[in-house]
């Protein structure tokens, strides 16, 4: 390491886990009475702006919304009701409304059937909007037996649920080499943030378990663990020891750096990056909230964001982010960046509330 310098340029951080991701926020500015005229059509949003319309019309609409998702073609957000009156609604705050058959309550019913009857190695499960279901997706390690009596549960779901099958496996990223490490394993680290005037920086929380101190290439120990939440949650918190540059900013491995600002929720069908000491720079989208995946073992994890950004071993706790927006810390997936396949991120927003910490 010829600087000394851990930032999420450094993007390596210790531990053995899954690669981790920020949660994003949006704004929205609603039309006050002296501009002009709103048009009959949806409005153009940003991916940001569209995720804070999104909640306030899921709190405004009450049990009459059932989810919604970005289109990017179209650049609008997309409102699942479950009535004209609703749809009407939605539409006069500027999205545009789809009726849908299935409620968020029939949605989460099945859900928990899954979790009650399903909870098989291998499986993930998130609220896709865009279908109006829960997709259950059943890796290559799930055996036969395993996929008849998923597919038992999830047939009788009727409508609220699909069953798909993956080529890939779920598992935690993790990898040994250099870089920042830490109990024998490499993780990139997610941002850096603050927390009483102190510097700390966030990552995977399978990275920080059971490891005390993490050190840079050098061996030189720069951090140590204070916070540490896997499974069931997947991030954790560690405490510059070093005095060492922690600028808030994303390595983009090709000379510059992308500069983080704040943090943001996901929404379904907004543009993504993530970044990560094994594979570097990758883009994709989100395709789903509150994934449930099990990595085995025990090991399950809820409330993560889904996507279509490859990722590999050692790319764990790296960040994922949309502009100068925080979204997630990497946990974990299937696929590799030559084949492709789904990552899962814990939002950093829940991160950062829990921890007390801020962007900084």
């Amino acid at each position: 390491m010829k600087h000394r310098r851990i930032s999420a340029r450094r993007a390596a951080v210790a531990g053995a886990g899954i690669a981790a991701l920020v949660a994003a926020g949006a704004t929205f500015q609603s039309a006050n009475a002296s501009e002009a005229p709103k048009t009959t059509g949806p409005e153009t949003l940003s991916a940001v702006a569209a995720g804070k319309l999104a909640s306030t019309l899921a709190e405004d609409l009450g049990a009459g919304a059932a989810g919604a998702y970005y289109d990017a073609k179209t650049e609008s957000l997309v409102v699942n009701v479950l009535d004209e009156k609703a749809a009407r609604a939605a539409e006069a705050a500027g999205a545009r409304a789809r009726v849908v058959r299935n409620s968020l309550t029939a949605l989460e019913n099945a859900r928990a059937a899954l979790r009650r009857d399903a909870a098989v190695p291998g499986t993930s499960w998130v609220t896709d909007p865009a279908a109006n279901k829960v997709v259950v997706t059943a890796d290559r390690t799930v055996s036969k037996a395993e996929w008849a009596r998923l597919a038992e549960v999830v047939g009788k779901l009727g409508s609220t649920a699909e069953l798909r099958r993956t080529a890939g496996e779920f598992k935690p990223f993790v990898a040994g080499g250099d870089a920042i490490t830490g109990g024998g394993g490499r993780c990139s680290l997610g941002f850096n943030v603050v927390k009483d005037g102190e510097p700390y920086f966030l990552t995977a929380g399978h990275c920080t378990e059971s490891v005390p101190a993490w050190s840079d290439p050098s061996g030189e120990v720069v951090g140590r663990t204070e916070v540490s939440r896997f499974p069931g949650d997947d991030y954790g918190l560690v405490a510059y020891t070093a005095d060492v540059p922690h600028p808030s900013e994303v390595n983009l491995y090709d000379g510059s750096a992308q500069p983080v600002t704040g943090a943001a929720e996901a929404t379904v069908g907004m543009r993504v990056t993530r970044s990560g000491s094994t594979t570097q720079v990758h883009s994709g989208t989100v395709t789903g909230l509150d994934a449930t995946v099990n990595y085995g073992n025990g090991d399950i994890v809820s409330g993560l964001v889904q996507t279509d950004v490859c990722a590999e071993p050692g790319d764990s706790g790296g960040p994922l982010f949309s502009g100068s927006d925080a979204i997630g810390l990497t946990s974990g997936g299937s696929g590799d960046c030559t084949s492709g396949g789904q990552t899962f991120f814990q939002p950093v927003t829940e991160a950062l509330s829990a921890t007390g910490t801020r962007i900084g």
